[in-house]
Parts: structure tokens; C-alpha cells; sequence
């Protein structure tokens, strides 16, 4: 009896094995290995929402308002070789600004006006950083836009105290990398007039008789000019009165008003016999031989032969004062009055 070995069969094993977890920061990996285009779009739109208000709605906003919270105080302003129509400005300002931004100003075109009224004239104002105490200087030859509005501000000068001044424009304005910004400048300046040249006194008077020339009287003049600018009337022409009559007409030859008090030569023609017949008179009024004239009205301002009605205008406007002891001036001259 044979023995019969045991078969084994061996059966090829299909246990499948347990798959290892990701971690977390692998997963994350992978999906924006996947979708990294996705998020780049949400990433450049979030930027984009963020970005383009501060650009387009508050920055020009925030460069506005440090604009009109600047200030500008105008040092000096030099007119030169004026004509009717045109002259030549030399001008410095001086910004004030208590902002933390600084951007460039860039050239722009101005108006410039009374505060309220139609400009007279236009100036390119130069690039400037805006920071305080930054110093705009400019010189050019400007044509007058309007010549009566000018005259209107030459005339506002002579009479006041002070006088508003406005400047308008429309300047590029950028601040760091940013983009440029387009903002409004609006400033009205304050600046100090002549006051009808309060101060205004005869510190030297002359009659020469007879007349030289035509010319019956001469002196020095001390006109006082409490502005910042500096004014070319030329050769000025003031009527003389008394008591509201016409007796004559001085002459200021030359005449340009720097700032401050101006010693000035002053030459007239004069009716000497009036004025000698009424001191003389039983009538005359002026019993000290001192006497009261007004310079007004009819005054004219010429430069190179062409009268400035700008000036003129504002010439004619004021009314000066003045009291001259004639008597003395007469006696200096050899001629004697014996006061009744």
C-alpha cells in the first residue's frame, strides 16, 4: 500500500495594503500645483479692489485737500517795461504746508485775478516740490489778457490797505511712485496795497519867479509804498488845486515805486499870479501863507512816449493832500507879501 504525499497548493495572496494619509501641507501643495492660475486671478482681482479705490478715489482726494490746506504768500512782484497792452513780471512766492506729502508740482498756466472778477492776465507757474517754505520764482513777459480788469487791480492797490488776489490753474501734481493726479489750485492771496500812499509828504518845495521855462515850482516828494511791488509809471502828470480850482500841474519824471518810502524829484507848472493875488487879498483865507492843494484828478501815466491807462486809471483815482507854505517859498524867491 503506497503512501500518498499531501499536495499543497500555494494560492498567490491578494491582500490590498492600507494607503498612507497625505499630510495636510502636501495636499495643500498639490492643489496649487493644480489650480495656481485660479488663485492667481483671485490674487490679482483682491488687489485690484484694494488698489485702484486708493488710486482712482483717495489719493487724488488726499492730494486735493493738502492743495487747498497749503497756503502762498507772494515776497515780491516786479513789473518792468510796461506797455498798454503788455510787461515784463518778475515774481516769488513762498508755499506753506504742513503736510507729510511732498509730491512734485508740475508747470501749469494760471489766471490771475481780483478776488471775484474776470482775469487780467495769464503766467506759467514753474514746477515746484511742495513742502513748506519751498520758494516759486519766475520771471516773463505776459500779455494783459484784459487791460481794464488790470486797471481795475491796479486801482484796488492804490486805494486799499489790502488787496485779494486770485490764482486758478490746473496742475499735474505726483507723489512717489504713484501716478500722476490732476488737481485744482484756487488760492486768494492776500497781498498789501499802497492805502492811497498814505504818508505822502513834500519834504522840499521851491517857487522859482519868474518862471524857468514855464516851471514855477520845484521840490522832492517822499511817496511811500507799503507793498511788495515794484511799479513803473513812467513819467506821471497830477493836476493841482485849490480850494477845488485848477492852479496848476506837476510833473514826476521817471517815476518807478519800489517798496518802502521813495524820495522823488518833483517839478510844476503853476499860475503864480492867482496864487499871489489871493495871498495878497483881503479875502485870502490863509492868513499864515500856508495853503492847502489837492493833487487829483487828470493824471496820466506815460512810458516811452505811450500813455499806461492802467496806471492813469488808477492815478486819477486817488486824491493827495498836501499844505505848502507858500509864503516863505515866496520870500525865499524874493518876492514879498505883506499877509492882510
Amino acid at each position: 500500500m503506497s503512501t500518498a504525499k499531501p499536495e499543497f497548493v500555494e494560492e498567490e495572496s491578494h491582500i490590498t495594503p492600507t494607503p498612507i494619509k497625505k499630510s495636510f501641507g502636501a495636499r495643500l501643495a498639490a492643489h496649487f500645483k493644480k489650480w495656481w492660475w485660479v488663485h492667481l486671478i483671485i490674487f490679482i482681482a483682491c488687489f485690484l479692489i484694494i488698489l485702484l479705490p486708493v488710486v482712482y478715489v483717495a489719493y487724488p482726494k488726499i492730494a486735493q485737500d493738502a492743495v487747498n490746506d497749503s497756503t502762498l504768500k507772494i515776497t515780491e512782484m516786479i513789473l518792468s517795461n510796461p506797455t498798454p497792452e503788455s510787461f515784463r513780471l518778475e515774481q516769488r512766492q513762498v508755499l506753506g504746508s504742513d503736510s507729510s506729502y511732498h509730491p512734485q508740482i508740475y508747470a501749469f498756466n494760471s489766471s490771475v485775478s481780483l478776488a471775484g472778477a474776470d482775469p487780467f492776465l495769464y503766467v506759467t507757474v514753474p514746477a515746484v516740490k511742495s513742502k513748506d517754505g519751498a520758494e516759486i520764482h519766475f520771471e516773463q513777459n505776459v500779455d494783459l489778457a484784459d487791460a481794464s480788469a488790470f486797471g481795475d487791480f491796479t486801482t484796488a492797490v492804490m486805494l486799499n490797505e489790502e488787496v485779494s488776489l486770485n490764482i486758478y490753474g490746473r496742475p499735474d501734481l505726483k507723489q512717489g511712485g504713484l501716478p500722476k493726479t490732476t488737481v485744482t489750485y484756487n488760492k486768494t492771496v492776500v497781498m498789501k496795497g499802497l492805502n492811497q500812499l498814505k504818508g505822502f509828504t513834500v519834504a522840499k518845495f521851491f517857487i522859482m519867479y519868474p518862471p524857468v521855462n514855464g516851471y514855477g515850482m520845484n521840490g522832492t516828494v517822499i511817496i511811500p509804498n507799503a507793498s511788495v511791488m515794484t511799479i513803473p509809471l513812467g513819467n506821471v502828470t497830477l493836476n493841482l488845486e485849490l480850494a477845488g480850482k485848477s492852479v496848476g500841474t506837476t510833473y514826476l519824471t521817471d517815476l518807478t515805486l519800489k517798496p518802502g518810502n521813495n524820495t522823488v524829484p518833483m517839478i510844476g507848472k503853476v499860475d503864480q499870479a492867482a496864487i499871489i493875488s489871493l495871498l495878497a487879498s483881503k479875502s485870502n483865507p490863509y492868513k499864515d501863507g500856508i495853503m492847502p492843494f489837492d493833487i487829483t484828478g487828470n493824471a496820466t501815466s506815460t512810458y516811452n512816449g505811450k500813455e499806461l491807462p492802467y496806471f492813469s486809471k488808477a492815478l486819477t483815482a486817488n486824491k493827495l493832500s498836501i499844505k505848502l507854505d507858500v509864503k516863505s517859498a515866496l520870500s525865499a524867491a524874493g518876492v514879498n507879501i505883506t499877509l492882510q
